[in-house]
């Protein structure tokens, strides 16, 4: 899970849960939260730490609700700098969450309420 990343540590709180409960629902699934800026693991730590773990394919969920620059240029350059760095390990990067009709769906439902 990838987030901007903030000075203020509640920040991450919601991403945090994100993995937490995808920890508890897939257990075998290693799941690690990484930053583009102010905040520690960056991408680059965040995927050697998967890959000692004995990652082979390591997916990247941007956790933005919209594709700004960073996820628009930024992310996928960093992403390639790690295909580059690591040809051995297939890196797949989705769409920001935001981009997803059912998070669309739900954030319009709890708008609703």
């Amino acid at each position: 899970m990838f987030g901007h990343g903030s000075r203020d540590p509640l920040w991450r709180l919601p991403m945090e849960q994100v993995a937490t409960r995808v920890r508890t629902q897939h257990p075998g699934v290693p799941v690690r939260c990484a930053f583009l800026e102010l905040e520690q693991p960056d991408l680059g730590t965040a995927a050697a730490d998967l890959v000692l773990a004995g990652a082979r394919e390591i997916v990247i969920v941007p956790m933005f609700l919209g594709a700004g620059r960073h996820a628009r240029e930024d992310l996928p350059e960093l992403v390639r700098q790690l295909q580059a760095l690591r040809p051995d390990i297939r890196f797949t990067l989705q769409k920001p969450v935001g981009e997803d009709g059912r998070v669309l769906d739900l954030l319009a439902k709890i708008a609703l309420e």
